[in-house]
């Protein structure tokens, strides 16, 4: 029965915390192992549990994933850990029988592409992977527009996504500024972006040409600049206050628990300074894909933009649809009279706290526009949702942990969804280290 599942959570980081406290909450299940190296960060999610009247968890370290499984015998496993890791802990839970959440990327590397389509390919259980983009009412409402044949057959998408430096700088302060740990922004991030084209067009991708550079963050950039010396990580700063790019974990009660306080366990840095040397990932990148029905992809990804959000325009035989998201605004510094790295509007935590007349504030928006060849265009009604990333967290969450409803767009995303999804950025960057073409069937993933 679904209300006596049995979950096991690898990886006790932030970004566990969602399916966490759902299960905590009011969707049915037990979480009844965490596998983590820290200690303390499974200390910190034991409290929440307990909070909810919840048993503990057992606990393993990462080489004791093998005995977690035997012993605990968990019918779903929750991957939330370091994107390296994804595929061996998600092939074994699968060989092991189990089900499998994953937060993408499903991969880091193309060794680790094959190693999941084997997996998923002979396993008895399901692998899904938690494209919560999909869920957006936004996003949702252009795959309508584009399914229904309202522009035609798609031609070609134009996508252009802007981190702020509030959210973009945050890559380059965490393992996810190595590019063998995360693949870089075009494979960890990114796979999000590729996957909406993957599913709007319904089409599978079949060149990549791509460049990229790391041209803000880093040492070298830095100096160019003349920000002067730098520390390696903002602990300690005395630009904690006045830098806005110098993170305070001892300032956020939830980054203080996970990481100020857990790294004498395992020495893992949270708030490595931006301008730092050891950055191996690019801030900036252009990528051209070709599909196989012959429509291209034409995307762009910034990460030190001043607001966040995307712009997408999709060209059919019939028509065209334009989408434009900002998701924040302003980014205001110590030096505008604002708290330092916080965004003066959030439309995806409802924060609003700055004041409501900054000079050169944009405002929170989103539209979806549609026009038909020789007719006048129109708006498509976006509803306002609630709830984290635009309403797309909450609808996730039901698919996930109450499976088995209506899904007429397709959202509940599996392994294949994964791997064309990394599979561009795996291109992308095979395509930047050569200058070559990339044919996504020379990564050897096998057939779709």
């Amino acid at each position: 029965m679904a209300d006596q599942r049995r979950y096991a959570v690898v990886g006790t980081g932030a970004r566990a915390s969602m399916y966490i406290e759902a299960l905590a909450g009011e969707y049915p299940g037990e979480i009844v192992a965490w596998c983590d190296p820290n200690g303390v960060r499974m200390s910190f999610y034991d409290e929440v549990l307990a909070a909810a009247g919840r048993r503990l968890p057992a606990r393993y370290p990462p080489g004791q994933f093998d005995l977690m499984l035997a012993h605990e015998r968990p019918d779903v496993v929750i991957v939330t850990s370091p994107d390296y890791t994804h595929p061996a802990y998600a092939a074994t839970a699968l060989g092991a029988g189990c089900d499998v959440i994953m937060e993408k990327p499903v991969t880091t590397s193309v060794d680790g592409a094959r190693l999941l389509a084997d997996a998923a390919r002979s396993a008895s259980g399901e692998l899904v992977v938690t494209f919560n983009y999909r869920y957006a009412a936004r996003n949702s409402e252009l795959r309508r527009v584009i399914a229904e044949g309202t522009i035609g057959a798609v031609t070609s998408v134009h996508f252009e996504w802007v981190l702020d430096t509030v959210h973009g700088a945050d890559y380059f302060r965490r393992w996810h500024r190595e590019k063998s740990a995360s693949g870089g922004l075009l494979v960890h991030k990114a796979s999000h972006h590729f996957d909406l084209v993957n599913w709007w067009v319904g089409d599978v991708p079949a060149e990549v040409y791509a460049r990229g550079a790391l041209r803000f963050y880093g040492e070298l950039n830095a100096k160019e600049r003349g920000l002067g010396d730098r520390q390696e990580r903002s602990r300690g700063s005395r630009r904690i206050g006045s830098d806005p790019f110098a993170l305070d974990l001892a300032g956020d009660g939830r980054l203080r628990r996970l990481y100020l306080e857990a790294e004498a366990e395992d020495h893992y840095i949270r708030d490595r300074d931006v301008f730092s040397p050891g950055i191996t990932i690019e801030d900036n990148a252009a990528v051209l894909v070709s599909y196989e029905s012959g429509a291209f992809l034409t995307y762009s990804l910034n990460a030190h933009s001043p607001w966040e959000g995307y712009r997408v325009s999709v060209n059919g035989t019939a028509g065209r649809a334009e989408l434009e998201v900002v998701e924040r605004g302003q980014v205001r510094s110590a030096a505008d009279g604002g708290i330092s790295g916080r965004a003066a509007i959030d439309s995806m935590t409802g924060d609003e706290r700055a004041a409501p007349d900054l000079d050169g504030v944009r405002p929170v928006a989103e539209s979806l526009i549609v026009q038909r060849h020789w007719e006048t265009a129109y708006e498509v009604p976006l509803p306002a949702e609630p709830g984290h990333h635009a309403g797309a967290d909450p609808r996730l969450l039901n698919a996930v942990f109450r499976p088995g409803g209506p899904d007429p767009l397709g959202q509940r995303a599996g392994y294949i969804d994964g791997l064309l999804s990394a599979a561009i950025g795996l291109a992308a960057n095979r395509s930047i280290a050569t200058g070559q073409v990339v044919s996504v069937s020379d990564l050897g993933l096998g057939s779709h």
